[in-house]
């Protein structure tokens, strides 16, 4: 049994990093963030995505990697099966899709699972 309990404990003390991406869960929650990124100069980069989503699963590393390389723009996730409205409000259709946006206006789109075209796309309007 001492056993047991020390492999656990070793096991639920290794510290997993919290993400730097934020989910959003609701459409009230989305308007809340949307309203208030509109008075920020910060791009806001949004990966409308799936669980079922092979690609967007396969993304889900390079957006840890981007939101801790580029701490001066905001990564927020959306599941377009709980914010379909959302996601339509916006043309989503397919997925990954990554908006990315200032002040509320869109200034660039990436669809589909490509790392290079999302990171040339933040490089280019995160200042």
């Amino acid at each position: 049994m001492g056993t047991t309990l020390s492999h656990e404990t070793k096991i639920s003390s290794r510290q997993v990093k919290p993400s730097l991406i934020k989910a959003i869960h609701s459409k009230e929650q989305w308007k809340s963030h949307f309203n208030a990124s509109k008075d920020s100069n910060k791009l806001l980069v949004i990966d409308f995505t799936a669980t079922w989503c092979g690609p967007c699963r396969s993304m889900e590393p390079i957006l840890d990697e981007f939101a801790e390389k580029y701490s001066d723009v905001e990564f927020i996730q959306i599941d377009v099966d709980e914010l379909l409205d959302v996601a339509a409000e916006f043309g989503v259709n397919a997925m990954p899709t990554f908006l990315l946006l200032k002040k509320g206006n869109q200034v660039d789109k990436v669809v589909g699972a490509s790392k290079d075209d999302l990171q040339k796309k933040i490089e280019k309007h995160r200042k």
